[in-house]
């Protein structure tokens, strides 16, 4: 067996890191998480018009038309684990980039409901792809030193993605009269044209990503899996040099001996030593849907409603969102590495439970106006420089290199079913708890993500992938 480098000593504490090359290919990566961001966000824009050209007037017509796309997200995510281990992380990132270019287009160009239904569902499958791949991908080439900042970008480009869909919207219907009628907005060319715009323009970013993952390397941990060593070699080269590589490569290698390596099956997962880590990464995951911050970017007009705004001070509060959702990712992005991963999960679920007391307490005793606006920009702020990007930078890492591509998929799918049941069930519990109960459930929530973070998360910061396999798994 091949001497694997100590776990004291990372490869890249004796390389000279190509950083210009390192950043390159993993912003190009990270244009998945942009796409992934802004196809995501672009049809709550979108609503109050295509809703109208359609003429959807019940709650489940509308329900359905906002929560279709997680159907695909949930079989791209699936669909990630098994064809990623197969046929490679670089080609499934390329057929998300085609996805995302050909779905955009063919919302922009429906013309029935049951037909933009179903290209919403296929766009679900490229956001899907995207999600699990993106993080996976950048934590596959990335030094174990800037890893956490380099998986960090990804949600960085998922949060300017959400602010250029938000952005856009909001120019193209600037100019809509106030107290327009339904009648006027379905016939005018905000209702006939102006969605459609909306959805259309998501294809430039698309065909950029899919023209920049031409040119990016397979994943070397991909490469070394299934016996494409000097290939491998020849990437982490141009990573960290020579000597970099061939201490890299080693690493990986020790992981991956005597082992059915080509041959991974989702019942793989559930062997003694796996099943702690994918316990782990699931509970994160669905953690950081569960914690609630989903319900203000998907329900933002009715939470701001009920805080007292009128219509057209709501989409000001919309753009206010997603600049404070910006702005404290870099926050993210300069601590992850530094600060560690632990610290901040614990400080965002802790912070987001205290917000959450508060928040119900202002809706129980029915204030408006701006302190409501204050506090939910505060929970964005806690959720951007915390549990958005750090939760992605976990389960990107915690995996060991022979089955990080099913287990990544479990983790996502867990992620994109607990997104649908939090987005399903926030009206309902909002009818039958009021804002007030519905906000302190999710502080409850928050608690336990606290208390299982403290007692269960190990810290990860400035590991080498093979280090941490051996100290999760082994």
């Amino acid at each position: 067996m091949i001497t694997a480098t100590p776990a004291s000593a990372p490869p890249e504490r004796t390389a000279h890191l190509n950083t210009a090359y390192i950043w390159s290919i993993s912003l190009v990566a990270a244009l998945g998480g942009l796409l992934f961001g802004w196809d995501w966000v672009v049809i709550g824009g979108a609503k109050p018009f295509f809703q109208r050209y359609f003429q959807l007037t019940s709650e489940s017509q509308i329900g359905w038309a906002n929560s279709c796309a997680l159907i695909g997200c949930l079989v791209g995510a699936l669909a990630a684990g098994a064809l990623s281990d197969r046929f490679g992380r670089k080609r499934l990132l390329l057929v998300a980039a085609f996805l995302f270019a050909l779905t955009s287009l063919g919302n922009a160009l429906a013309h029935s409901f049951t037909v933009f239904v179903a290209w919403r569902m296929l766009g679900g499958v490229a956001i899907g792809l995207a999600s699990n791949l993106s993080p996976m991908y950048i934590a596959e080439i990335a030094p174990a030193g800037i890893r956490g900042r380099l998986v960090a970008v990804n949600q960085l480009t998922i949060v300017i993605g959400i602010l250029l869909a938000q952005s856009l919207n909001w120019f193209l219907v600037r100019n809509l009269p106030e107290g327009a009628t339904d009648e006027f907005i379905r016939n005018s060319w905000f209702g006939q044209q102006g969605w459609r715009w909306m959805f259309g323009l998501t294809a430039a970013p698309a065909l950029l990503f899919l023209v920049g993952m031409t040119l990016v390397p397979e994943s070397p941990r991909w490469l070394a899996k299934y016996g494409k060593g000097e290939r491998a070699r020849g990437v982490l080269a141009k990573i960290g040099g020579d000597r970099y590589a061939a201490d890299a490569l080693a690493d990986i290698r020790s992981t991956l001996a005597s082992e059915e390596i080509q041959r991974v099956r989702f019942a793989d997962l559930l062997e003694p030593g796996m099943r702690k880590v994918l316990l782990l990464g699931v509970v994160l995951a669905v953690f950081q849907q569960w914690c609630g911050i989903n319900v203000i970017f998907n329900y933002a007009e009715e939470i701001f409603r009920a805080a007292g705004y009128d219509i057209s001070t709501v989409l000001k509060n919309i753009a206010w969102t997603g600049s404070v959702n910006l702005a404290f990712t870099f926050v993210a992005l300069g601590t992850v590495d530094r600060g560690g991963r632990r610290p901040l999960m614990l400080m965002g679920a802790a912070g987001l439970a205290l917000i959450y007391l508060v928040l119900g307490f202002c809706y129980h005793r029915q204030v408006t106006g701006w302190p409501m606006l204050l506090l939910v920009l505060s929970a964005i702020g806690c959720y951007a420089m915390s549990l958005a990007p750090v939760t992605w930078v976990i389960i990107s890492e915690i995996f060991p290199n022979r089955i990080r591509g099913a287990a990544m998929a479990v983790a996502v799918t867990a992620l994109w079913t607990a997104c649908f049941l939090l987005t399903y069930t926030f009206p309902m519990l909002n009818a039958t708890l009021g804002s007030a109960g519905t906000f302190w459930l999710y502080a409850a929530i928050c608690v336990g993500g606290f208390l299982f973070i403290k007692f269960k998360l190990p810290e990860t910061k400035g590991k080498t992938l093979e280090q941490i396999e051996r100290e999760l798994v082994d």
